[in-house]
């Protein structure tokens, strides 16, 4: 009579030690990222922080975040920015976790929170500005979060904040960008010096291709529309 096989049994066991190995390594990457989260500073200024810059640059204090321009950066800047907040936390504690543990460098791709503590917090590590946005997404809601660094954000060609944006490139309101407007600003975020339409119009123009593509990838607007939406002139001043 054959001997049963030993080798599923074997096979279970190491299947068990490499789960839990990987759970070891993410609660010890949630650990460390809780830690280092308990010795940042606070972020309870954050609001007199982005109303003292958008003073600065002259933007009206309070802009409201255009709907046409929010689809268009979360769509292409960070399409989880509305998943629910403990998402987004646990996800930022574990980079976090994972930047302290290899050293600090970029484990990932920059959350709109990210981005936003990288404006009102200047000169920090990614690491910090990696801590500071999961700060930001427990204090303040989404649309808090949103006209803060929408507000705040530069633009290019020496425009700063969304009012001063629109009405310096296309000589009108956020309230009334058209998808195309919003979609040329929304790109500009990632590199505006480089994206500036003003200065490479090309280059702009591509940005603004890949962008409403996302917006198609989103359900924000048809292949049809997004097509029709590019072949139309795009009104620059």
């Amino acid at each position: 009579m054959a001997r049963p096989s030993r080798s599923r049994p074997r096979g279970r066991t190491v299947a068990r030690w490499l789960v839990g190995g990987v759970l070891g390594i993410i609660l010890i990457a949630a650990i460390a990222g809780f830690l280092y989260l308990s010795s940042l500073p606070g972020v309870g200024d954050a609001a007199r922080r982005a109303s003292a810059a958008t003073a600065a640059h002259r933007e009206p204090a309070g802009m409201p975040a255009p709907g046409r321009l929010v689809a268009a950066v979360v769509s292409v800047e960070d399409e989880h920015f509305e998943d629910n907040v403990a998402v987004n936390v646990l996800s930022g504690v574990g980079r976090a976790g994972l930047a302290a543990v290899d050293g600090g460098g970029d484990p990932g791709g920059s959350t709109i929170e990210q981005q936003l503590a990288r404006e009102l917090y200047p000169g920090g590590s990614t690491l910090q500005d990696i801590g500071l946005g999961v700060k930001l997404a427990l204090r303040y809601d989404k649309a808090q979060i949103m006209r803060m660094y929408l507000n705040v954000s530069y633009y290019g060609h020496g425009f700063w904040g969304v009012a001063e944006a629109a009405r310096g490139y296309f000589a009108t309101t956020p309230a009334h960008l058209t998808w195309a407007e919003a979609a040329m600003l929304g790109g500009l975020l990632q590199a505006p010096s480089d994206y500036d339409p003003l200065t490479h119009y090309a280059l702009a123009r591509g940005r603004e291709r890949h962008v409403l593509r996302q917006l198609v990838v989103n359900h924000h607007l048809t292949a049809r529309q997004a097509t029709a939406i590019f072949a139309a002139p795009l009104p620059l001043r």
